[in-house]
């Protein structure tokens, strides 16, 4: 079993930045993934970033290029750094984690971090 714990959200103007983080615990030396989705109020769950255990990263088109995904193995716990946020990136963001890949069906999910993007 992994637990994920995030932490970093809250309330910023439209330009400014964030940075999440991530811890992990439990059983995760078979994690080959992890990475961020978001919900924004009234959709679905969309993938924001990914990172496996080679740190190669992907991003979803609307976030690239402001968005950067990180890991730290040894601490056990990833990040998301934000910058340029847009209103429309307004979202409650989870970490999840996976054994394989960043599929569409993570095995494991956080809790969730508010992130609200307003003037």
């Amino acid at each position: 079993q992994v637990q994920l714990v995030e932490s970093g959200g809250g309330l910023v103007q439209p330009g400014w930045s964030l940075r999440l983080s991530c811890a992990a615990s439990g059983t995760i030396s078979n994690i080959n993934a992890m990475g961020w989705y978001r919900q924004a109020p009234g959709k679905g769950r969309e993938r924001v970033a990914g990172i496996d255990n080679g740190r190669r990263t992907s991003y979803a088109d609307s976030v690239k290029g402001r968005f950067t995904i990180s890991r730290d193995n040894a601490k056990k716990m990833v990040f998301l750094q934000m910058n340029s946020l847009k209103p429309e990136d307004t979202a409650v963001y989870y970490c999840v984690a996976d054994k394989t890949a960043f599929a569409v069906n993570p095995d494991y999910w956080g809790q969730g971090t508010q992130v609200t993007v307003s003037s």
